[in-house]
Formats: C-alpha cells, sequence, structure tokens
C-alpha cells in the first residue's frame, strides 16, 4: 500500500505565476483608436436617423389631430344646424347658405330642402315629408373638402 504522502503532487510555483501583459505598440494603438472612431461615428449616424424617424412620426400625429379636430367642428356645426331644422315648427328654406367663422377658417353650409315624394304600396303620395341635404365645405391645407348629412323631416300641411 502507498503512503498518502506520495500519492500528492508538489504543486508548481510556476503556474501560480501571473502572465506577463501584451506588449502594444504604436500602430496597435492607432487601430483601436480608429476602430472606436469608427463605432461612435455609425451609433451618432443611426441615433440621428432615430431622431428624423420619430420626428416624422410625431408630425404625423400632430397633423391627424389636427385635422380630426376640424372635422369635428364640422360635423358639430352640421349637427346643430339639423337639430335647428328639426326643431322649427315651418318647412325648412328650399335654399339657404350659412357662413360660420372657426379656428381653423371659414365652413360654408349648404341647404336644400326638395319634397321626398314618398308614395304607400297603393301608390297613395305621402305629403308633408321632406328630404334635406347639408353640405358643409371649407379648405384644408389648400384642399376643398366636404361633408353632408341628408335627413327626413315630417311638416303636416
Amino acid at each position: 500500500m502507498r503512503s498518502a504522502k506520495s500519492s500528492l503532487k508538489p504543486l508548481s510555483v510556476k503556474s501560480l505565476k501571473r502572465a506577463q501583459p501584451l506588449r502594444f505598440n504604436d500602430s496597435t494603438f492607432q487601430r483601436f483608436n480608429g476602430f472606436a472612431l469608427y463605432e461612435v461615428l455609425l451609433g451618432i449616424t443611426i441615433f440621428a436617423l432615430g431622431v428624423i424617424a420619430l420626428g416624422h412620426a410625431v408630425e404625423n400625429c400632430l397633423n391627424a389631430s389636427t385635422i380630426n379636430a376640424e372635422e369635428g367642428v364640422v360635423l358639430q356645426i352640421l349637427s346643430n344646424r339639423m337639430a335647428e331644422i328639426q326643431a322649427t315648427k315651418a318647412v325648412p328654406d328650399d335654399s339657404k347658405e350659412l357662413k360660420f367663422d372657426t379656428n381653423y377658417g371659414g365652413i360654408k353650409v349648404v341647404q336644400k330642402t326638395t319634397a321626398a315624394e314618398l308614395t304607400e304600396t297603393d301608390n297613395t303620395l305621402l305629403n308633408g315629408i321632406y328630404i334635406v341635404t347639408l353640405t358643409a365645405q371649407w379648405q384644408q391645407g389648400g384642399v376643398p373638402q366636404s361633408k353632408q348629412v341628408q335627413f327626413y323631416v315630417y311638416r303636416p300641411s
């Protein structure tokens, strides 16, 4: 049987020594500096492109918000005019033009009224029913825009 002392190998001092640092010459440092500058330039370029894209996205959102608010004003004007016509007991005017000044510019509302000329199944003409058409016209960024609403009004004769 072997003794426990003989089975252990002595530790080598050489394996515990620290490795010598690598030596760099001037051309090695110049390569590393150039590579770092290239990375920084590439990073700044990518960041700048991202900022430009984000700027365009924000501009599109602001434009969409403005358009939505403008159309909301137009729909509110049409809705108010429709409520005025329905609340009036008289027959609506055959043709009428109204102008409204808003924060988004002038809006022209054209009202046209015609007899509906609806008939029953036995061809009896239904009197007192009118079709009212309200058309709003305005300019949005120099481009003509319009919205239209059409509804029936009953006014007995």
